[in-house]
């Protein structure tokens, strides 16, 4: 019960962080790069914990409980796809490639050097 109490927890701190935008004065934390990662934990952490719940008890309850989970495995892994496509567009942000409209200086010059 405990581990995913952390993952909600996570969540709704990464949550207000966002919506507080404490994201953009915070510089030095990878935001994109600590969402994903807690996508991938509380994805492996709701599937182990759906598995223990329908395999190990046979009560309705478990059962219902492990459906829920599967379930919740599924939106986790959704948002792991998405959160990835924006950790790949925020790891491009940096890369030393120049921008496109950006020229060099030989092609910027017009002096002929014949």
């Amino acid at each position: 019960m405990m581990a995913p109490l952390l993952e909600f927890l996570l969540a709704l701190f990464l949550f207000f962080a966002y919506a507080s935008k404490l994201n953009e004065k915070f510089k030095g934390l990878y935001w994109p790069l600590t969402d994903f990662l807690r996508c991938v934990t509380a994805a492996i952490i709701y599937f182990a914990i759906s598995i223990a719940a329908v395999s190990k008890y046979s009560d309705g309850a478990s059962k219902a409980a492990g459906v829920f989970g599967f379930v919740a495995t599924i939106v986790f892994a959704i948002d792991f796809y998405i959160t990835f496509n924006d950790l790949l567009g925020f790891l491009k942000q940096g890369s030393p490639d120049p921008p496109e409209g950006h020229k060099s200086e030989d092609e910027d010059s017009d002096s002929d050097s014949d």
